[in-house]
């Protein structure tokens, strides 16, 4: 059992060499105490050297790990300096103090940085423990204001732990109940089964005052009891006292101050030295099974992504010929999975990408644009009313003129070309996406990434051109020639008769099917009107209807479509959502009191496909109107018009005949064209791409010259592969390490429970209690949790037979049950026999 302490200074030393910081926490001793409590003076006694900064106000500034080990040469060394060893212990003190100050300045900075001490030596017992800074209440120097509730967060770093025993140092001469020590421990160890109290100064308590009730674990009770020391006075530290001379002089106190000498052999820095040895030894092999199986389950994550690193070499050429053409490989599985779909695990679920959105934009948006592009009814015949008294001229027109109509057409064809290059436009953008995403997996090596994104990229900007150009021509056909006896087309005598049907009955018929379902909120109602809850609408070619939920069981209003328009509303700073309105141009009211109802939804896709279904609806967006002064000869031009034709039945008529000639032709061209464009995109830019990967892009890779250059790693992979291979050999050898101890052994068992809610019951001290109404409460024998079962041998033969305990009654100890009564014995143990001492495991 001696060698696991040992066992976990290697395991340290095995993460510290190979330079990883694994998240295991190994079992240590953390020292707690307020300022001045002497906590430094015990850890150099347990040394036997002066070695820690000494001053006034705090000068532990930085958490101290120092590994004591058991050897036959007595030096110290510093992980920051690793190799160098330290035989004065005066030069120890001074690196300490430098490497404090490189940290936190020289004027009272604190830092949660930890300093590594080792220090070999034949007088110590295998220990590790943790200095930390004291308590302070009050900012000195260029410590911050919070300065108390930083040093407890930093000393709750530590304890906080688990695999963490505490040492809770705190001074005799002060209440107990007011301990800073035994507070902190008590938050974090409400238990108590990871916490040992020692006791300081003792020589320095007022005269006929003792802490032999403390230390007889009978005032303010812990589990694993309190132990005594008596540090070297100030005086003692300044005269240069040593160290050895000094615990001669603690053991001299004891065995000769009446109130301690019957327990002489549990008090002072040996026995202090060797409890911890003992603790910790066996809190290290309680911890060791389960710090094994966090190793394993860490040794099982790293083992798949250290897979292709195990047999790496940076340098071997056939390993980088290898990695690119398996990288090129899966840059073309992945491309045609994005574009052509797929069902498996690595489908995007946040949102519309690759193929689905080209897709959306095939069917959606290009419908959009189209739609968008020919809304504006008034202009529409505006125009034509303007084409037939130009084609008329001076003239008085009997007939309605074919020629009006083949103008009208034309500039309404021309204005299809911007939709088609918006839609080749948001094509190439998506592939591009879809480019970039799929030679991210290249980012091991960024030149061949670079070199991949940019050859592809490139040919896609050849294909968008030859697309365009093809598209262009498209349209030039349409233009080339109005093909009058489409078998779509309505003909002039269908065109007239219409125009008089429509005349007489004053309305359109259409049926009201559904166009689309969906949630939308509301975005101008207030919180408490519902206004920020999803809705369930429903849109069709007469009305929107919103629901409480899908189910549409419960409608909340019912708006008709008649009349209304679509406006975009500027986002706002903070909002996240994508707002459109709907409106009725004549100022009345729509919703409610509401002038308009505004519609929000999560993605500006979703605007854009509610647009697309609101125009299908024939809810058109509203015409920008000019600025102020602009054209305003020809605005006035075209109110005298409007006027004067609406004056004219016979121009009204023939307006209404070119109308309806225009929108039966232009049904058929942008049906056409919505057939036509996704095809050519298809073919030309999609597809093409598609095989250029497949079969060309290797061959331009190799073109570009030197494949060794192209395959170098980035440095941060590089340090990533160095890194994840470092942590799996430590894993491994911290699992050899391990293996290597044996289990099959024997420790004292952690004492049980005490009555320890003196913490949380006000912290008044028990010695100024007033007596209970029973009269004078009998002593209480030591409890099993007390000094006397932590690993004490039998006092037989050693020192002063004990004093007897009568002769001066003990208070009892507050809030037991029972009225103070002794507690009865466990059966089968025979009245009045003492404890057994339990076994100390020896070092040999």
């Amino acid at each position: 059992m001696e060698s696991l302490i040992p066992i976990v200074n290697k395991l340290q030393d095995a993460f510290t060499q190979m330079g990883v910081h694994m998240q295991l926490d190994l079992p240590q001793i953390a020292v707690v105490g307020g300022q001045s409590a002497g906590k430094s003076s015990v850890l150099e006694n347990f040394v036997g050297k002066d070695f820690l900064p000494r001053g006034s106000g705090i000068v532990t500034r930085r958490p101290l790990i120092l590994q004591l080990i058991n050897g036959t040469v007595e030096y110290g060394e510093f992980l920051h300096q690793k190799g160098k060893k330290f035989t004065n212990f005066e030069e120890i003190r001074q690196e300490i103090e430098a490497e404090t100050d490189r940290v936190t300045g020289n004027n009272k900075g604190i830092s949660n940085i930890p300093i590594n001490l080792r220090v070999y030596s034949p007088h110590v017992l295998n220990l590790t423990l943790i200095d930390l800074p004291g308590l302070t209440k009050v900012p000195i120097g260029d410590q911050p204001a919070d300065i108390e509730n930083q040093i407890k967060g930093m000393i709750f770093q530590f304890i906080r732990k688990e695999t963490c025993l505490i040492l809770a140092v705190t001074p005799a001469n002060t209440d107990l109940a007011n301990s800073d020590a035994l507070k902190l421990a008590k938050e974090v160890d409400p238990q108590g089964v990871r916490t040992i109290g020692v006791i300081t100064k003792l020589d320095l308590m007022d005269e006929g005052t003792d802490a032999r009730d403390i230390l007889e674990n009978k005032l303010l009770p812990l589990r694993r009891g309190y132990i005594g020391v008596v540090n070297r006075s100030q005086k003692d530290i300044e005269g240069r006292k040593d160290i050895t001379a000094a615990l001669g002089a603690e053991r001299k106190f004891f065995l000769s101050h009446p109130s301690y000498r019957h327990i002489a052999d549990r008090l002072g820095t040996p026995f202090l030295q060797k409890t911890l040895n003992q603790q910790l030894t066996n809190h290290i092999r309680d911890t060791l099974p389960g710090l094994r199986d966090r190793l394993q389950k860490q040794l099982l994550t790293l083992e798949k992504d250290v897979e292709q690193f195990k047999h790496f070499r940076p340098d071997d050429p056939s390993i980088k010929t290898k990695a690119m053409l398996q990288m090129i490989q899966q840059l073309q599985s992945d491309f045609e999975r994005t574009i052509e779909g797929s069902g498996s695990a690595l489908v995007n679920t946040n949102e519309l990408s690759g193929g689905a959105k080209i897709n959306r934009i095939f069917h959606e948006r290009l419908r959009f644009e189209i739609v968008k592009m020919s809304c504006d009814e008034k202009e529409l015949r505006r125009e034509i009313s303007f084409a037939i008294r130009n084609i008329h001229g001076i003239r008085v027109g009997l007939f309605t003129p074919d020629m009006a109509f083949e103008a009208i057409v034309k500039k309404q064809i021309s204005q299809l070309k911007e939709p088609i290059l918006k839609c080749i436009d948001l094509t190439v953008q998506e592939l591009s996406n879809v480019v970039r995403i799929c030679t991210d997996k290249m980012a091991r090596y960024p030149r061949l990434r670079d070199e991949t994104e940019r050859i592809i990229t490139t040919h896609i900007r050849q294909c968008e051109q030859r697309a365009k150009e093809q598209l262009l021509l498209m349209i030039d056909y349409e233009l080339a020639y109005m093909n009058t006896n489409h078998e779509d087309f309505i003909g002039f005598a269908n065109a007239q008769s219409k125009t008089e049907s429509a005349a007489k009955t004053g309305t359109r018929s259409l049926g009201n099917q559904v166009i689309r379902k969906g949630h939308m909120c509301i975005q101008n109602l207030g919180i408490m009107k519902g206004g920020s809850r999803p809705y369930w609408f429903v849109l069709t070619s007469e009305s929107i209807s919103w629901y409480k939920d899908e189910d549409e069981k419960e409608k909340k209003y019912m708006l008709p479509l008649d009349g209304l328009k679509l406006r975009d509303i500027e986002q706002g700073f903070m909002s996240r959502r994508h707002t459109f309105a709907l409106f009725n141009p004549e100022g009345r009211n729509v919703y409610k009191d509401y002038k308009q109802l505004e519609l929000s939804c999560e993605s500006t896709d979703d605007v854009d496909s509610w647009k697309a279904s609101f125009l299908r609806a024939g809810v058109y967006p509203e015409k920008d109107t000019p600025a102020n002064g602009e054209d305003a000869e020809g605005a006035e031009e075209s109110n005298e018009i409007g006027q004067t034709s609406s004056l004219d039945p016979q121009l009204e008529r023939q307006v209404e005949t070119i109308r309806n000639l225009v929108d039966s032709y232009m049904r058929i061209v942008t049906k056409t064209t919505r057939d036509m464009v996704p095809k050519a995109i298809m073919m030309l830019i999609i597809n093409n791409c598609k095989d250029f990967i497949n079969g060309e892009l290797l061959a331009h890779l190799y073109a570009t010259g030197d494949q060794a250059s192209m395959m170098e790693e980035s440095p941060e992979e590089a340090q990533k592969r160095e890194e994840m291979l470092r942590m799996y050999h430590a894993c491994k050898e911290a699992l050899r390490i391990i293996g290597d101890v044996s289990m099959a052994t024997f420790t004292t068992p952690v004492p049980p429970p005490v009555k320890n809610d003196w913490l949380s019951s006000g912290l008044d001290n028990p010695r100024l209690s007033p007596p209970s109404p029973g009269g004078p409460r009998k002593n209480p024998p030591l409890q099993q949790g007390s000094l006397g079962s932590i690993g004490a041998p039998a006092s037989a033969g050693r020192g002063p037979p004990p004093a007897p305990t009568s002769a001066r009654p003990a208070p009892a100890i507050p809030n037991r049950p029972g009225g103070g009564s002794a507690p009865p014995l466990p059966q089968g143990r025979p009245s009045g026999q003492a404890l057994p001492a339990p076994l100390i495991p020896s070092r040999r």
